[in-house]
């Protein structure tokens, strides 16, 4: 990005961010978008910032290569925005080990995550899901918390 070029307003990157993950559901068959919506209203209500709510709005994107990671490096958007984004995207065959220190030590992502994870472990979310997988899911989230401290 060039220090010309304007950065994307939250209206486009919310924009962006949803036409990406067009036709993507959740667990419970819900429109991914409605995630995307959660987690970045869990940020402002958090108290975060807009590169924080930008961050949210792409959270998944890199993960669920709506967009890929080249896409975002070009994009018109903060370096720390896209560090955010970076920090939350797991990679395939990471300890969740790696995954939290890296968030941890990316400025703003963890209350990104947190924004996250509170949606995801939201009970009325996991209820429309079988017990096997509500169970799995609830385990993998609390341990995710301990990990990044959010315990408490």
């Amino acid at each position: 990005m060039t220090e010309t070029q304007p950065q994307l307003t939250l209206t486009e990157i919310e924009a962006l961010a949803c036409a990406a993950h067009t036709g993507q559901t959740d667990k419970a068959g819900r429109p991914y978008a409605e995630h995307l919506r959660a987690v970045a209203e869990g940020v402002r209500a958090r108290g975060g910032d807009e590169e924080q709510i930008a961050a949210a709005w792409l959270h998944d994107s890199v993960e669920d290569d709506a967009l890929s990671e080249d896409w975002l490096e070009r994009a018109a958007l903060s370096r720390r925005t896209k560090d955010i984004v970076l920090a939350v995207t797991k990679r395939a065959g990471e300890e969740p080990e790696a995954y939290a220190r890296r968030i941890l030590d990316t400025p703003g992502a963890l209350l990104v995550k947190e924004a996250d994870l509170a949606h995801n472990a939201d009970p009325e979310r996991l209820a429309v899901l079988d017990e096997p997988l509500r169970r799995r899911l609830t385990e993998k989230y609390a341990r995710m918390r301990a990990l990044l401290g959010l315990d408490g």
